[in-house]
């Protein structure tokens, strides 16, 4: 057997496309990354030239930069497979203040559908959040169904979801937010039933418009939930998939560097991101990245 090619991940760690595009560009035209591992802090050099590569996975919330240098095209051109997973979350401010409405977003994945093959991307609504705003609960779950019908319409067969997990960093961040005068909100995590009652609502809309669920890291739910059609256990970065797609030899062995014992079902993969050297510049509240609310000071600009 062929030894597999790799699948590049850009980034689980940082929105490339929508913060470091340019960045990108320029190393895959160099054909090679240098990525340090964020636990040892070794470094090593990844071979990215399309010989090497089967598939490079982009996660984004914005993915209009990367459309606008023509990566898509670029990349394709070059003999790259592309496959996408895009966050599209109903606009909600307080959660997610740096990314445009949901009018641009989903125009620019209309966009992205007239290059890329719909089944090449898959969408995220992720996280499910229940929170509590000075008190008042809340959750970001309004728009969904009109997310789902549009992009439905525009052939995207894949939802992969779960819910905010708490994270010691989330939780400074709202302390240092809070006492600069932003409004204090506390994350709560819903009973199993409410979780169960979300879910089958959610994979029952989505299978009147064709749409598989897919959940993330969900291992505990899933087992609440039992056998349901239309509800699977999904992997965010899957060879398989990529293989059925595009044919050829991609990494199919599982990924035990990520979490197993929550459900993870991804495929192995090289993330060229780093949490130190690209900060996201969308500052969403709920994220385990590094944001630009996390540096010591603030500066300007995306690159």
């Amino acid at each position: 057997m062929d030894n597999p090619k790799t699948i590049l991940s850009a980034s689980r760690r940082t929105d490339i496309p929508g913060c470091y595009s340019p960045w990108f560009l320029d190393g895959i035209t160099r054909g090679q990354f240098t990525i340090i591992n964020p636990f040892n802090r070794q470094s090593r050099i990844v071979d990215v030239t399309p010989q090497a590569v089967h598939t490079i996975v982009f996660w984004s919330k914005h993915i209009g930069p990367f459309l606008d240098l023509n990566l898509d095209r670029i990349l394709t051109d070059r003999g790259y497979h592309l496959f996408f997973n895009l966050t599209v979350n109903a606009t909600t401010p307080l959660l997610e203040p740096g990314i445009p409405n949901l009018k641009i977003r989903l125009a620019q994945i209309a966009r992205l559908c007239r290059t890329i093959d719909p089944s090449q991307i898959s969408w995220r609504f992720d996280p499910i959040c229940f929170y509590r705003v000075n008190g008042e609960s809340a959750t970001n779950m309004f728009d969904f169904e009109h997310i789902s019908a549009y992009l439905s319409d525009l052939g995207i067969r894949r939802c992969i979801t779960s819910f905010y997990d708490p994270y010691k960093k989330v939780n400074q961040r709202i302390r240092r937010l809070a006492m600069a005068g932003k409004p204090q909100i506390e994350f709560t995590d819903p009973d199993t039933s409410v979780k169960k009652e979300v879910i089958q609502k959610m994979a029952g809309q989505l299978a009147e418009k064709g749409v598989q669920l897919y959940l993330c890291c969900e291992a505990e739910l899933l087992d609440a939930l039992g056998l349901q059609k239309n509800i699977a256990s999904g992997a965010c970065i899957d060879g398989r998939l990529y293989k059925r797609l595009f044919g050829g030899t991609p990494e199919t062995a599982k990924d035990y560097g990520q979490r197993r014992q929550q459900g993870c079902q991804c495929t192995r993969s090289v993330d060229i991101g780093s949490y130190a050297h690209h900060p996201c510049y969308h500052n969403c509240l709920f994220c385990y990245a590094r944001t630009e609310n996390d540096l010591p000071a603030r500066k300007p600009g995306h690159q």
